[in-house]
């Protein structure tokens, strides 16, 4: 790893740091404001709160840099992209489900090449950076080299997804369903946490229809560096298409190709 991208996953590491007591601070506060945005999602006050403080930060140490977020847009025009998600799965965090995470990822010449995804109601975080491995642990210097699974069947693998209603928006439903039953377990673990249980070899397949940019940047890195694949639907590498097919690498042709059938 450069020393250049050793110095930005250790920023997004201190981003992580101090974004964490803010939004744990809030998670399942009495006075939590929830609003619903334009295209029916929710966001909370810790969204926003969460992504000022990486917004701040960022122009302090990284001003020439442009900053993506969820919930504030694109600022900057610099080569290099933030890409930042302040509470992935903001609905569990409002229904005080612990299954949530702040997501920060860096892109450099059209490449996610520094991820960190940090759920501090599980006491959990995930890293990577480009060519040099993808961790998890309480730190970076107390950390475990995560590995995808070996398995190489449908039969005897384990599918992670989100909900069904997007499949059935995508006009992909049947197919997806008929996917589903050729795979030995199916759970609906969600959002960030399919990736990186793919990422520990916990599963070995995760897929998505509708995601955007924030919601899938951090996670690329963290699956490729533990020897996985992480495409779009249609098998184009990296989180900038609609969705996410994301598997140990042994299984990703025979997804794509369920998944195309109806296209």
């Amino acid at each position: 790893m450069s020393s250049s991208l050793s110095d930005d996953l250790r920023l997004a590491h201190v981003l992580a740091d101090a974004v964490d007591q803010k939004t744990l601070s809030r998670f399942q506060a009495q006075d939590l404001t929830v609003e619903t945005k334009p295209d029916l999602t929710e966001v909370t006050d810790a969204d926003r709160t969460a992504e000022e403080m990486i917004r701040a930060q960022l122009a302090r140490v990284r001003s020439r840099d442009q900053v993506i977020g969820e919930e504030f847009g694109s600022t900057g025009a610099g080569s290099r992209q933030w890409i930042v998600d302040p509470i992935d799965g903001t609905s569990n965090f409002v229904r005080g489900v612990p299954v949530w995470a702040t997501l920060i990822g860096l892109v450099e010449d059209g490449e996610v090449v520094v991820g960190v995804v940090s759920a501090p109601a599980l006491k959990r975080r995930w890293w990577a950076a480009k060519d040099a491995g993808a961790f998890t642990g309480p730190r970076l210097s107390s950390a475990k080299r995560l590995q995808v699974s070996g398995v190489g069947s449908l039969d005897a693998a384990s599918l992670s997804y989100s909900d069904l209603s997007n499949w059935a928006e995508q006009g992909r439903l049947r197919e997806f369903l008929n996917l589903m039953q050729r795979f030995w377990r199916t759970r609906a673990y969600g959002d960030f946490w399919s990736y990186m249980l793919l990422a520990e070899g916990a599963v070995d397949a995760a897929a998505e229809p509708q995601l955007a940019l924030h919601d899938m940047a951090a996670l690329v890195p963290i699956v490729t560096e533990a020897g996985g694949r992480f495409t779009d639907l249609d098998g184009a590498p990296g989180p900038f298409g609609d969705g996410a097919v994301a598997s140990n690498g042994h299984l990703h042709e025979m997804i794509l190709e369920a998944l195309a059938q109806q296209a």
